[in-house]
């Protein structure tokens, strides 16, 4: 692209030079010729001023010296030459002078100029001068030479110019070609510097938001897939011993272990559309989960979460602060985030487990807390890949935060020793 901004360039140039050179040129010539031939015509008219009306008698004249180059001579009627230089008879150009007319005309590679010499209404002869053509053309030559001169000049300039500009043009298109080659390896962070043309900074602005679209786009499913693992190890593996252990029973006793395995196969069926709800949602608010009430979500955690403490020997406890039972909240997300914490708690904490929930007025805060201590850095407590004690994969709670957010809600570590989160649930303001 470079060559061809060049050659545009270039081209633009030599139309435009040849546009003006040439009639320059030819002005030129024209004018160096007008000029000679008007100092030819000043030198004759100031010897025929000189020249008295006796010298037919044959009285001496005497013309002004010519200057180098330049002849100058004095022809009578007849068109012989009487004073100065000349050839000896007069050619074309004084004859026409004859008449009573300065005629300027060019005879054997000269430019001559004849003046007639006028006295009592007659013309008495003529005062011819002339110089060699060669010197006009030489002068030409030369102007055309340094004309020439300049117009490459000129060219070289432009160039040069047009060189960095093309430079100036194409830097950004190729580093946006580099960035597109590197995305196009697998770098998904490359993004195309600005420049200072307006143009290629909206493409390159355009490719950056393409990017940056793309980019969310697979983060979103990356996170769906990490998500939809994690959330789908605990009730699998809870299913799976719920169904081995109804194989060891006898046909009576199968009902309460299918009723179990049907309980769980509602979790893991509640736990995708979250998971999908969420992956949809692409982070923003979103509250069309279906409202539950408060105690039946606290029952119905406590019986999902009490045994597998239990199997651990530790207690977990769930109470509420004076919440009616019927305060309701969008129980799909909420049961999630809680199990996210119970987990957590479970696989990370130690002691009493408690579940505690508080009516703030314009919100329901759920307190998940046990006996154990945060080891790991608050700050990026909720990042993916980090957790409170520097093991496991590092998703439950980048997972509840971001399912706290759809609701309009926040998760957040409200102490560190001993270890405690709190979820904000925001419920519509109640009339007393």
């Amino acid at each position: 692209m470079r060559q061809r901004v060049v050659r545009v360039a270039l081209t633009a140039a030599l139309v435009a030079l040849v546009l003006l050179a040439v009639p320059l040129a030819l002005v030129i010539r024209s004018a160096l010729y007008a000029d000679q031939r008007d100092t030819l015509e000043r030198a004759a008219l100031a010897a025929a001023v000189r020249v008295s009306p006796d010298y037919t008698g044959g009285d001496p004249v005497e013309l002004p010296a010519p200057t180098a180059g330049r002849r100058l001579g004095l022809y009578d009627p007849g068109l012989r030459l009487r004073a100065g230089t000349g050839p000896r008879t007069g050619d074309a150009v004084a004859r026409r002078a004859l008449g009573g007319t300065v005629v300027r005309g060019t005879a054997g590679g000269d430019l001559v100029v004849a003046v007639p010499v006028s006295h009592a209404e007659q013309v008495i002869g003529v005062v011819r001068a002339s110089s060699a053509e060669r010197t006009v053309r030489d002068r030409v030559l030369a102007v055309w030479a340094a004309l020439l001169g300049v117009a490459v000049l000129a060219l070289a300039v432009a160039v040069l110019v047009a060189r960095r500009q093309a430079r100036a043009l194409t830097a950004p298109l190729e580093d946006l070609s580099r960035h597109c080659r590197a995305v196009m390896d697998g770098d998904l962070t490359a993004r195309a510097a600005p420049s200072t043309i307006a143009e290629i900074d909206q493409v390159a602005r355009t490719h950056n938001d393409m990017l940056h679209s793309l980019s969310e786009l697979l983060r979103h499913e990356r996170n769906f897939t990490a998500n939809a693992s994690h959330q789908l190890r605990t009730p699998l593996t809870g299913l799976q011993l719920t169904l081995e252990a109804g194989l060891e029973q006898d046909e009576s006793r199968l009902r309460p272990v299918l009723d179990e395995a049907l309980a769980a196969t509602r979790r893991l069926h509640d736990t995708v559309e979250e998971v999908l709800r969420l992956s949809g949602s692409r982070g923003l608010p979103h509250t069309a989960a279906p409202d539950r009430a408060v105690a039946d979500l606290l029952s119905e955690t406590e019986e999902r979460w009490h045994g597998l403490f239990a199997r651990d020997g530790r207690r977990l406890e769930c109470v509420t602060d004076e919440v009616p039972g019927d305060e309701r909240v969008p129980g799909g997300p909420v049961a999630e985030i809680l199990g996210v914490l119970l987990d957590n708690a479970r696989g990370h904490g130690r002691g009493t487990v408690r579940v505690r929930v508080r009516d703030l007025g314009d919100a329901l805060a759920f307190d998940v807390g046990d006996e154990g201590a945060l080891e790991a850095d608050p700050a990026r407590l909720f990042d993916r890949g980090h957790t409170r004690d520097g093991t496991g994969a590092g998703i439950g709670l980048a997972l509840a935060r971001d399912l706290a957010f759809s609701l309009g809600g926040r998760l957040f570590l409200a102490s560190g020793d001993p270890t405690t989160f709190t979820l904000l649930v925001p419920v519509p303001r109640r009339l007393e």
